[in-house]
């Protein structure tokens, strides 16, 4: 499916190897041939609703199909399962409407914007739709980007912190400038060859708000009565705009938004409901406004029935906590219940990966993970052939977190370097340390006396993690180690690392494991407090120093530095010996555990819902799960 604009060629940018649109003519399907979506025409005749060619933009993103996927039929509803209520935000992550999106091939193109100009990874001049619409009807104009930058991002009430820090190069912001009504200037003195792919991101940059609706609740707009009129309770008129203003939690349907459904529930609920936008701007050839799905349900059940709800019948589109261990299952109940379980490949540097905490509380503990010997130790004693076979029919990949084969970045040294089943040289690395002392049940015992039992925590959502942990538990004890693992809910799980109070914690590998050398490689520095193997580190760069720890460790130091000169580098060649080098330190040190990578995610359809790909890529960032596959281009045949 070629989905775009008109035609495109490709412009500045060849350094992050982004295709873009220089200069976009309008779709082949005018505004004069445009079809009243069925769901609105009663409101379009009341008058209630402008008629659709008043709705979209004036120049609309227009899809074009190939292939297997065909042009759609609008109307019906789907129904998908959610672990937790705040995943409505989900809706905001498969709706995937952002200002330039990655398509099926991981490149770049424009969505909400007609088109963006980028001069030397340091310009980039944004070119908006005319016409184009927020869900409510108020214009997406540039003045929505002025507002977020200096009203929200530069407010010390509502962002005390100041900008995002995607927004600095070198602890410097850019120059902003509006050029006129649909035309917007973001320039730094330095490169910033990421920004794009931040705004594409699963979670994405928003460098723009719902302007002409949040200004009712800003000192700077509002009128002290119009501010108490609306004040809702909060202490502050930062905090009333806080609240309200969440694009990416989608838990406030009051907030206008561009994506392809809106959500009409407000919480606290079990159940939420999603209704297209009327204002949505992409149509197909035939001159049929998106989405072609009418509603989403998204209703609220615990994660472990999840995958038996499926099984039933109970989703028409459901990936949310379904794992490989399912699909057996999955596919008895095919016929019985009406869907399909497709297989789409993840693309995570590993599929399960242990992160030992360099940042814990406890100095011994601290010092023991620090000390690479330990942590090759653990890799080494790993016997990811048998977890592999016993849990992925020896269907994965074994071996270490980092770039798998179908990134040109890949090594197999990078793959496989301390990653083998080695429990005697794991038992040397150990020795050497000075770690010779056990107690009675042979376990190791720390210099301070204490036996070296390590608590592995998870979120308690997948019980995959529980029978790769208990396979792990009877390799480690080889070498004098205990395992132990302990679930919690997620927020626990995730403010208990934050905090340093764990000692390791299970999660997902790097997100982007098939990265090109004009990826940023973000996910090998120092740059997210949810890096669970440095969370201190990581907060004090998200804070700009205000909280977590500066980084003080030489190695770690040295991915940082090499970040850097990414950013900084001219060249493609420049970049792609950076990545390398970063690559070669993360196999040496063994700052997280990969098990195994390449596992397959199982994606139940519904018989009647077409356009989703049988084969595709399962990930987060870059892919948004199903969102690079455009799910408002999904239809039902019923």
């Amino acid at each position: 499916m070629s989905q775009n604009s008109g035609f495109f060629r490709p412009i500045l940018g060849a350094l992050s190897g982004l295709v873009l649109a220089a200069g976009v003519l309008p779709g082949p399907a005018a505004a004069a041939n445009l079809i009243e979506t069925p769901m609105f025409r009663d409101a379009v005749r009341d008058g209630t609703l402008p008629a659709v060619d008043e709705r979209v933009p004036a120049e609309p993103s227009v899809v074009k199909f190939a292939g297997d996927l065909r042009q759609g039929r609008q109307g019906g509803e789907i129904k998908m399962l959610v672990g937790r209520a705040r995943d409505v935000r989900l809706l905001v992550v498969y709706g995937y409407a952002r200002l330039v999106g990655y398509d099926d091939k991981l490149e770049l193109q424009p969505d909400l914007l007609r088109a963006v100009d980028v001069e030397d990874d340091r310009i980039y001049t944004m070119h908006l739709r005319k016409g184009h619409k927020w869900s409510n009807g108020d214009a997406f104009t540039t003045e929505d980007f002025r507002y977020w930058w200096e009203d929200v991002a530069n407010n010390d009430e509502l962002s005390p912190a100041g900008p995002p820090i995607d927004m600095l190069v070198d602890g410097a912001p850019p120059t902003f400038e509006v050029i006129d009504e649909t035309t917007v200037r973001f320039s730094w003195a330095k490169p910033n060859p990421s920004f794009l792919a931040k705004l594409a991101g699963a979670s994405p940059l928003f460098i723009y708000r719902p302007s002409e609706f949040l200004k009712k609740f800003h000192i700077n707009h509002a009128t002290p009565e119009e501010l108490e009129t609306n004040a809702g309770g909060a202490r502050s008129w930062a905090s009333r705009h806080n609240r309200v203003d969440n694009l990416y939690k989608f838990d406030n349907p009051d907030l206008p938004t561009l994506q392809p459904w809106m959500n009409i529930t407000r919480p606290p609920a079990n159940r939420f409901e999603a209704v297209r936008n009327p204002y949505y701007h992409r149509i197909d050839e035939g001159g049929h406004q998106l989405p072609y799905i009418d509603r989403i349900f998204m209703s609220q059940a615990s994660a472990q029935l999840i995958p038996a709800k499926a099984g039933s019948g109970e989703v028409d589109l459901q990936a949310r906590a379904i794992f490989f261990n399912n699909f057996p299952f999955l596919k008895q109940g095919e016929e019985r219940n009406g869907y399909k379980t497709y297989l789409w490949r993840e693309a995570k540097g590993s599929h399960i990966a242990l992160y030992p905490n360099l940042n814990i509380d406890d100095p011994v503990w601290r010092d023991l993970f620090r000390d690479v010997r330990f942590r090759r130790a653990l890799s080494l004693s790993v016997d990811r052939g048998l977890i592999n076979e016993a849990l992925y029919f020896g269907l994965a990949v074994e071996g270490n977190n980092t770039v798998l084969p179908d990134s040109p970045l890949f090594k197999e040294e990078y793959q496989l370097k301390w990653a083998t089943y080695d429990p005697d040289e794991a038992n040397d690395q150990l020795d050497a340390m000075g770690l010779t002392e056990r107690n009675g049940e042979g376990t190791r015992l720390l210099p301070d006396g204490r036996p070296i039992e390590i608590v592995v925590e998870t979120a308690g959502e997948s019980t995959e993690e529980t029978d790769v942990l208990q396979l792990i538990t009877e390799s480690w004890t080889e070498i004098g180690v205990k395992l132990f693992s302990k679930p919690s809910q997620r927020e626990v799980f995730r403010n208990r690392i934050f905090a340093g109070q764990t000692q390791m914690a299970v999660w997902t590998g790097w997100e982007n494991g098939v990265p090109t050398p004009g990826f940023e490689p973000s996910e090998l520095a120092v740059t997210s407090q949810h890096q669970y193997q440095w969370p201190q580190w990581g907060q004090f760069y998200e804070t700009k120093g205000k909280s977590g720890e500066a980084v003080d460790m030489p190695i770690v130091q040295q991915l940082d530095v090499l970040h850097d000169e990414w950013l900084a580098a001219k060249s493609l060649t420049e970049r792609e010996m950076i990545w390398h080098k970063m690559l070669a330190i993360h196999a040496d040190q063994v700052f997280t555990i990969g098990i195994v990578s390449g596992v397959m995610q199982p994606i139940v359809v519904n018989d009647d819902l077409r356009n989703v790909p049988k084969e595709g890529m399962f990930n987060w960032d870059p892919g948004a799960h199903f969102g690079i596959y455009r799910p408002d281009t999904f239809w039902l045949a019923r």
